[in-house]
């Protein structure tokens, strides 16, 4: 997993240099805001192949004296910061272009656009992104789906390739509209195309952001996680002669944290526990990866109000 996923970030990093500067070099030369805006969003891939390689090297990696917890959640830290430059990059580009037309509607002239440039550009970009998009996805398929690296990077593609084609359809609807009655939108058609393609993928940023923000959070699991890993974890739990109590499910990165609040009903030795958790993580390995914290208790994530040392600090259980 880490062999392909460290292979189609190399080869998506070289791509995404490669388009970037191709991108701001097109843009010097047709005065294009579109094209700049597709030659950033490139840069800021090749940056985030770079760190994402890192991150994969290092995700699966357990606990030690400097993380305790893990290297997991550098994965969700990845995918939230990327969104959001993403996310940023896409309203800088929106506040951009409405700047264009407001200036345009003002009695400002726009550079004219120089078309000769676009034409290569836009056939050798193109293809570019969507070989990059088919190998990430292949990747992402090849690696059990479970990569958000992969899965975001190839979105990324998708949409850097969507632009390029977009504005190439655009510009051509420029030049086609010079000689009409809608001439008069020409010199803005540029920051028109900017536009409105920005605004369609805005809301999809904004969810990936939310999305790698709430796994950081500790935002609670899908429901059709946590109804996988309770179904899973009954039979030995009720081998082993416990009650359930409670069971929260979080995922974080390509991890999920299981924690498994147990009741014996009887006193257990740590040996017991060690072998129920084991057991635990055997039974989920084919369902989801997850690290499993078995806690014997009769109470659940919360102590009830009457115990809790915040709101009764002088309350203590019997016994």
């Amino acid at each position: 997993m880490k062999r392909l996923e460290g292979r189609s970030l190399i080869v998506g990093m070289w791509g995404n240099l490669f388009m970037g500067i191709a991108g701001v070099a097109a843009a010097i030369l047709s005065n294009s805001d579109a094209i700049l805006v597709d030659g950033l969003f490139s840069l800021i891939g090749f940056t985030a192949a770079i760190l994402g390689r890192r991150v994969s090297q290092t995700a699966d990696a357990g606990p030690d004296r400097i993380r305790p917890a893990g290297y997991a959640a550098d994965e969700a830290i990845f995918t939230t910061f990327r969104s959001l430059s993403l996310l940023g990059l896409v309203l800088f580009a929106i506040t951009g272009a409405i700047m264009n037309i407001v200036s345009y509607a003002s009695g400002g002239a726009p550079k004219p656009l120089v078309f000769g440039p676009l034409i290569i550009y836009f056939a050798v970009i193109g293809v570019t992104c969507f070989l990059l998009w088919g190998m990430h996805k292949w990747a992402w398929s090849r690696t059990g789906k479970k990569s958000d690296i992969l899965r975001l990077e190839a979105t990324a593609a998708a949409f850097d390739g969507v632009i390029t084609g977009a504005a190439g359809i655009g510009m051509v609807g420029i030049v086609l509209l010079q000689d009409t009655a809608l001439s008069f939108i020409t010199p803005i058609g540029d920051s028109i195309i900017v536009l409105i393609l920005c605004s369609t993928v805005v809301t999809r940023y904004f969810a990936d952001f939310m999305k790698g923000l709430g796994e950081l959070a500790g935002v609670t699991a899908d429901p059709e996680h946590i109804a996988k890993v309770r179904r899973t974890v009954r039979p030995a739990l009720a081998e082993a002669e416990g009650v359930l109590t409670d069971l929260s499910v979080m995922k974080l990165g390509r991890t999920f944290v299981v924690t498994v609040y147990y009741n014996p009903g009887r006193p257990v030795t740590a040996a017991e526990v060690d072998k129920l958790t084991l057991q635990l993580e055997h039974d989920l390995a084919p369902v989801l990866p997850c690290d499993v914290f078995v806690l014997p208790s009769e109470y659940g994530r919360r102590w009830p109000d009457d115990l809790n040392p915040k709101l009764n600090p002088k309350g203590l259980p019997e016994g």
